[in-house]
């Protein structure tokens, strides 16, 4: 990690979104207030399947979870990036951008794998609910959210390590309001062909088998769900998926746009506006896509309420 000169570069500049002081406060109160109803949310959907028995089932439980990574995703970055808008302090130590890159991966590869295992669980729920107490017990559960942290924190590891062989001889500045794999590797002063191949190989087999995963469990469900002859049975079945369903779309269509878009010095405007669509919005949508379209969560809303007055 040496510059031109001899120096070395400890740390970043992270550049943000503007320099203008108007709009970085102005910028403030809109992140505040996305980051707030985020952690409300997300803190509201662990309380509520926490606090109800009723919802002590394998559904809501992977939906905890993802709540919980939701949480994790976003307070990576967003308490520095709001202490950066008011105190104009955009620096971050190479270490330190390293391991916000390794973390922010690690929890967006464990919402792959946690999306998958809920498509999973909707597939044996709906496709074989006779066999759904044995094939989605608590053990069974526990050692899917298991692995899929564990996959994530392997593969996230693999990006770390490309990251530390790469030299860095400046500049340091970072078009970006996060450190992002993508824009760190065109700072570099080295060839990252190989940490692209590696890159999109691990990235193909994760994101690709994860929504192989999610494709293969959907098939046999829409089937399932045709073959329903009542309406409201249909209703009812298709209900606790569309909003999983919703949640993929966000979440993989987001990831996909990035990845589309060139890595470049010109694209770096473009992947830091799909990142806040990605990293910020996403987690905070999520809750409230699961709280609208949720019967269940609703009632266990309104029987809280209801023990508090």
């Amino acid at each position: 990690m040496k510059t031109g000169n001899g120096s070395t570069v400890m740390e970043f500049i992270l550049k943000g979104f503007t320099s203008d002081p108007h709009l970085q406060i102005l910028l403030f109160f809109v992140f505040l207030s996305v980051y707030a109803f985020t952690l409300l949310g997300n803190f509201s959907i662990l309380l509520i399947v926490w606090r109800s028995s009723g919802l002590h089932t394998p559904m809501y439980i992977f939906l905890s979870q993802l709540s919980f990574v939701d949480i994790s995703m976003t307070t990576v970055f967003t308490p520095k990036m709001l202490a950066g808008f008011l105190t104009g302090e955009k620096r971050i130590s190479f270490s330190g951008c390293i391991a916000q890159t390794y973390v922010f991966c690690s929890l967006g590869s464990a919402e792959f794998f946690l999306l998958a295992v809920m498509a999973y669980d909707r597939y044996v729920a709906i496709c074989n609910p006779l066999l759904y107490i044995v094939n989605m017990s608590k053990p069974i559960c526990m050692r899917l959210i298991t692995v899929s942290y564990i996959a994530s924190l392997l593969h996230s590891l693999i990006h770390a390590v490309c990251l530390y062989r790469l030299t860095f001889c400046g500049p340091n500045v970072i078009n970006h309001f996060a450190c992002d794999y993508t824009v760190l590797a065109t700072l570099s002063c080295t060839d990252y062909f190989v940490n692209e191949l590696v890159r999109i190989i691990f990235g193909t087999l994760m994101v690709g088998g994860s929504l192989l995963v999610i494709i293969v469990s959907y098939i046999p469900i829409v089937k399932a769900i045709l073959r329903i002859r009542t309406t409201a049975g249909r209703h009812r079945a298709a209900s606790t998926c569309i909003s999983h369903f919703t949640c993929v779309f966000l979440f993989y269509g987001s990831c996909l746009i990035m990845e589309l878009i060139p890595n470049s010095k010109e694209s770096e405007d473009k992947i830091k506006v799909v990142a806040v669509i990605h990293a910020v919005l996403v987690p905070a949508l999520n809750p409230v896509i699961y709280s609208l379209r949720n019967k269940e969560v609703k009632e266990a809303v309104g029987k809280m309420l209801i023990c508090k007055q």
